[in-house]
């Protein structure tokens, strides 16, 4: 599977994220995307939940050859909200049918397992994602947060094209948990929050009040105005390397993913063409070896304060 240097993570767009911008303005910045060279567009059932899938559907429906889109399946929705994990075979290809009909399609090109169910087998959830694959619903499968162990597992099964998980400056757990054992598999990686839900983009501190009717970061251990202001540090050091050469932090920050491996995708989000400009211009800068090796150096000094999620998020499977 070949896509764009970076996607494009369409949550934002009316999930999660603070206020939701008129649904036409979406629609066009999805296709400026696509003018702009972006070909991978990640979605998710659970975003809204469906009215995301909807929105990259109709954005996308004249430009599908185009494009690739990623969806997930994994949750449990009961009356519009989260109900816990539910990766059975009759709900993935159940699933899978809404999916199609809110993307406006006739294939998802790669279908994630949003979070692992331990009520249900990888296998048996790798083996359903084969038989939509061979029935032409489905093109690739990937995993999303899954253990080196569940990899190998599901990838035996059917092989597994891409695993996402959450990976940036502001966390780099998954490289000494997985990165190891895709490699090894030849499985691809897309961060999802690879600028730090708009932390490492500098326009973020202890000050930012956060839409409450609409934005998980209110609720996430790092986004506290005691966590803003104790990772600025981080902030610091984006602005002093991207200030010498020309870079926004936002810019540093893709610019270091695409510098870690060959094989990663970012899939930042944004509802402003601007940024998304600014973003997909990261390609253009790379880095030296030695200015690598600099930067890691000042950036492996900076002690990252706060937990991804709460222990309670953790248990019930969280939405980035």
């Amino acid at each position: 599977m070949t896509v764009s240097a970076i996607g494009l993570g369409c949550m934002g767009m009316n999930y999660h994220r603070g206020l939701i911008p008129d649904r036409k303005f979406m629609v066009q910045l999805l296709q400026k995307a696509v003018e702009a060279g972006v070909t991978l567009f990640d979605t998710a059932e659970v975003y809204g939940p469906y009215i995301n899938e909807q929105l990259v559907g109709e954005a996308l429906v004249p430009l599908r050859n185009d494009v690739q889109i990623a969806t997930k399946f994994g949750f449990n929705i009961a009356n519009g909200k989260i109900a816990g994990l539910d990766s059975r075979p009759e709900q993935i290809r159940k699933v899978v049918e809404a999916s199609l009909k809110s993307l406006r399609t006739d294939r998802i090109d790669l279908l994630y397992q949003h979070r692992e169910d331990p009520a249900v087998p990888i296998e048996d959830v790798a083996g359903t994602v084969k038989e939509l694959i061979a029935q032409g619903k489905v093109k690739h499968f990937g995993l999303s947060e899954a253990s080196p162990q569940s990899i190998r597992k599901a990838h035996a099964v059917q092989p597994v094209t891409a695993l996402q998980s959450e990976y940036s400056l502001l966390d780099r757990a998954a490289k000494k948990e997985v990165f190891s054992t895709i490699k090894e598999l030849g499985i691809g990686f897309v961060p999802y929050s690879p600028l730090g839900r708009g932390y490492l983009t500098g326009m973020l501190n202890q000050d930012t009040k956060f839409y409450p009717e609409n934005d998980n970061r209110q609720v996430l251990p790092r986004y506290t105005p005691e966590g803003m202001k104790a990772n600025w540090p981080l902030i610091t050091a984006l602005h002093e390397f991207g200030h010498k050469r020309g870079l926004t932090e936002a810019q540093v920050a893709l610019a270091w993913l695409l510098a870690d491996e060959p094989w990663i995708v970012p899939i930042p989000g944004t509802t402003k063409l601007a940024h998304l400009n600014e973003n997909l211009a990261a390609v253009d800068f790379q880095f030296t070896l030695e200015e690598l090796r600099e930067f890691n150096k000042t950036i492996d000094k900076i002690k990252i304060v706060g937990e991804r999620y709460t222990k309670e998020q953790m248990q019930r499977g969280k939405v980035s």
